[in-house]
């Protein structure tokens, strides 16, 4: 039985340096309706295999033994204290492919990929050592921070519709499967549904499994993708052939390799910061509904079990996604069902727990590999899509003002931009506008507010004097 938490404390833990070990069973019990989404949503992490395949000329077999590694990352921020669901740095994708789209599929390739994922894992760990992530959190202006998290989910969103892109192969599952998974995720009708209605409840509770099936089934009766070839047995990763794409088989890359890693890496460390405002700003808006349990949101963890997963990937699996420090959608789905009480969800690392460990299981149970291997396009699709409502819905939540809003509609264009320098433009474009038109208004609403609070002071101290003389 796992150790009980008292009401209100936070989460029990075994303490390890600056982490928080939490082990299934011992500190957090089994969630149920997450084991089931694991089982199904680790779907989403064989996606990169196709990437693997097309940029860095890998076989399918070592391909997966990538993934069985990338598994074992997914589950390390739960295990190490951070409440967050990890995932990709899922809009740099398209930085990294254009990155990569200039090397040689093969050695040459995997070098490039080498390089990049350690300039981020060095950037993730010099600013989780230093502790300045965390004061990034309150020097960034909400401007800024709101619209990298707008511009990222448009650039993942226009991702798919561009021309070309997903929408063109296979638009009927594509549209009917991100209607039925935003519905059963964001929409006002369907949570008062699920207050009176147990089957309606029981679907939410699987999150975007019900959209992902019905595009999947959609695809197959339209003929957008091709039947499944079901086998039976356990799966064969083939981690000795994969030692072939590794930096120890191919050699260290050049040092113009590196330089030239270091606006990509950039921009995915900016597109994360993104995603971890997003993240804790999710966990806040589902916090205050459970008084049983205190988060605990610290940005130099996440930060360095970030640089952790990228440098495990770094070495031992070069991954074109990188190792971001949030699934948007699966962290979403997590944190909706928090919100229902401790009766459903006993601790928000017990869903996240449970979730990345059935889904590392899952990457060994071969009917479940055969069954998705034809549609792994789509489940990375729903991801996008998802993702890019999600960041759009908090980054404009986050904005205070017109003023406000306006510069961070204007980062946020420039962030989606079809242009690998385009955060780099964003970033510095977001300084300049809120130095010139955010900042003034910021000291005259501080002056204006001390003005304020000196009439207020005057009124009461003349309160007090007429009550002085009452008495």
């Amino acid at each position: 039985m796992a150790i009980q938490r008292q009401h209100g404390a936070e989460h029990p833990y075994w303490p390890l340096g600056p982490f928080k070990v939490r082990l299934p069973f011992i500190h957090y019990r089994w969630e149920y309706p997450e084991m089931v989404q694991g089982l199904f949503m680790f779907v989403v992490g064989l996606a990169m295999i196709p990437l693997l395949q097309k940029y860095l000329g890998m076989p399918y077999e070592a391909a997966l033994a990538f993934c069985v590694i990338a598994g074992i990352g997914y589950m390390l921020p739960a295990l190490l204290g951070v409440p967050l669901v990890p995932g990709w740095i899922t809009p740099a994708i398209p930085v990294v492919i254009l990155f990569l789209q200039g090397f040689e599929p093969g050695p040459d390739a995997v070098r490039a990929m080498f390089a990049l994922q350690i300039m981020v894992f060095v950037i993730f760990l010099f600013l989780g050592i230093t502790g300045l992530g965390n004061k990034l959190v309150t020097v960034i202006p909400n401007s800024l921070k709101s619209g990298i998290i707008i511009g990222a989910g448009i650039a993942a969103m226009m991702g798919e519709l561009k021309a070309g892109g997903r929408i063109d192969s296979t638009p009927v599952s594509l549209l009917l499967g991100s209607i039925v998974s935003a519905y059963i995720l964001f929409s006002l009708s369907f949570k008062h549904i699920v207050e009176t209605n147990k089957l309606a409840k029981t679907i939410s509770n699987f999150g975007m499994i019900p959209g992902l099936f019905v595009a999947i089934l959609v695809g197959w009766a339209v003929g957008e993708y091709p039947l499944p070839d079901i086998q039976w047995g356990i799966t064969q990763p083939d981690f000795k052939g994969m030692t072939e794409y590794l930096i120890f088989a191919v050699g260290v890359p050049s040092l113009d390799m590196f330089l030239l890693a270091i606006p990509t890496a950039i921009i995915a460390y900016v597109i994360a910061f993104g995603d971890i405002l997003v993240g804790f700003t999710l966990c806040k808006r589902v916090d205050h509904l459970r008084q049983d349990e205190q988060i605990e949101l610290d940005v130099t963890r996440v930060h360095l079990v970030t640089a952790l997963r990228n440098g495990i990937h770094a070495f031992f699996a070069p991954w074109p996604g990188l190792a971001g420090p949030l699934w948007t959608a699966a962290h979403a789905t997590v944190a909706e069902r928090y919100a229902l009480g401790r009766k459903s969800m006993d601790s928000i690392y017990s869903g996240g727990g449970t979730f990345w460990i059935t889904g590392f299981i899952a990457l060994f149970i071969l009917p479940l590999v055969s069954f998705f291997k034809p549609v792994l396009p789509i489940a990375l699709s729903l991801t996008l899509v998802l993702t890019a409502y999600i960041c759009i819905m908090v980054g404009m939540e986050e904005l205070k003002s017109s003023t406000e809003r306006g510069v961070a509609g204007i980062v946020a264009v420039t962030l989606a931009m079809p242009d690998p320098k385009a955060t780099v433009y964003a970033v510095v474009i977001g300084l300049v506008l809120y130095w010139l038109i955010e900042r003034p208004n910021a000291a005259a609403r501080a002056k204006q507010d001390l003005s304020i609070i000196g009439d207020n002071t005057a009124d009461i101290e003349a309160g007090d004097e007429h009550g002085v003389a009452r008495k």
